[in-house]
């Protein structure tokens, strides 16, 4: 009888390992820079509900419009503002980068769930802007740049797989 063998010589081993090594360095680029992405968004965000506690106006720099999106019915949900829903979700994805760049494997998916979610409703609130108020908020429009960063990390995360 015929006896199929299987031999694994180190150098195969040698290439699978820095093949992995190479792949687990990718993912934790991506995670370290998700985190760094995301704290931008988290200080904007952050910035924006301040302000809206305060009472106070933001001066958009960029385009003219940031009162009237900040101050419209689509500005907050139940009284809560979306740059708090925002402050808290930047804070999660950053929350979850970290864990998956200290080896956290299973809060990717949670990551990317978030991420998407974002994503869809930064097309929404885009969408609000400019078709229905008509009026630009540059600390909206860097909230959603911000959010489109994330997803393309996502998306090289998904490619890379």
């Amino acid at each position: 009888m015929n006896r199929l063998e299987i031999n694994s010589s180190p150098s195969v081993d040698r290439q699978l390992s820095v093949s992995h090594q190479a792949g687990a360095k990718y993912f934790r680029t991506l995670d370290a820079l998700a985190a760094s992405v995301s704290l931008i968004g988290l200080a904007d965000a952050i910035y924006l509900t301040t302000q809206h506690f305060a009472g106070q106006n933001v001066r958009c720099t960029v385009v003219t419009g940031c009162n009237e999106v900040l101050t419209s019915p689509f500005a907050s949900i139940g009284g809560i503002p979306l740059a708090a829903l925002g402050a808290f979700a930047y804070f999660s994805v950053f929350s979850l980068a970290i864990l998956s760049f200290f080896g956290y494997a299973q809060t990717r998916k949670l990551f990317v769930a978030l991420v998407t979610l974002m994503f869809v409703i930064t097309l929404w609130l885009i969408y609000v802007q400019a078709f229905v108020l008509h009026k630009f908020c540059s600390f909206c429009l860097l909230s959603a740049f911000v959010t489109f960063a994330l997803a393309g990390i996502v998306i090289a995360g998904k490619l890379k797989r």
